[in-house]
């Protein structure tokens, strides 16, 4: 899985390097996630603009990092969703569990 990682202060960005967001990629998405969304992180932004399909796996591991910073206070913004894997997360009423921006700088000004 390809995937680049930026942190400052308030925010991590995690920019998945994928066109799918599927069963190939997603555990080793989830024990990423895991491993990001500690405690102390207060912000976690998934950058999916190279991600053009996703499938239940992937919302799984979605879900996993919302969990995750829920569980603690924190939050998990989605950027730069494909209109597929938008309609999907429609259609499963995630679009109402995570904050959707269309950039990374709008997400990280909230």
């Amino acid at each position: 899985m390809k995937f680049e990682v930026t942190k400052n202060a308030h925010h991590t960005v995690l920019k998945l390097k994928e066109r799918k967001l599927d069963v190939s990629v997603s555990p080793e998405l989830k024990g990423e996630f895991i491993l990001l969304c500690r405690p102390t992180l207060k912000s976690l932004v998934v950058d999916l603009t190279d991600v053009e399909f996703c499938d239940s796996s992937g919302l799984s591991a979605l879900l996993i990092a919302e969990r995750q910073m829920r569980g603690h206070g924190g939050k998990v913004s989605l950027v730069g969703v494909h209109k597929k894997v938008l309609a999907l997360l429609k259609i499963s009423q995630l679009d109402r569990v995570f904050q959707i921006f269309d950039t990374v700088a709008k997400a990280t000004k909230v």
